[in-house]
């Protein structure tokens, strides 16, 4: 039980943590700004998220699964959209 509860905030922080990244994919693909977002920043965040992945999938952590594919998601989305508005540019 104490498992279930555990795994259970893990996923509820990784949707908030997703949500938060919400604004952001307003800014690049609805209002097409991009300024101040730096790729090989967003680069490293997605390594890291990456590395964290692997952990999960390690130590076999649903949440930890679930929240880093979701972010990871939301990272790759944000970048494309940068680099689609920099190249039309």
């Amino acid at each position: 039980m104490a498992d279930l509860v555990i795994e259970a905030i893990g996923i509820a922080a990784g949707v908030i943590g997703v949500i938060a990244w919400g604004p952001q994919i307003l800014e690049v693909w609805k209002y097409k700004r991009h300024d101040g977002i730096s790729i090989p920043t967003f680069s490293i965040v997605a390594f890291s998220l990456t590395l964290w992945l692997i952990y999960g999938i390690a130590i076999k952590s649903t949440a930890m699964i679930f929240a880093n594919i979701l972010t990871l998601s939301v990272i790759a989305s944000i970048i494309i959209g940068v680099v689609r508005i920099r190249k039309s540019g």
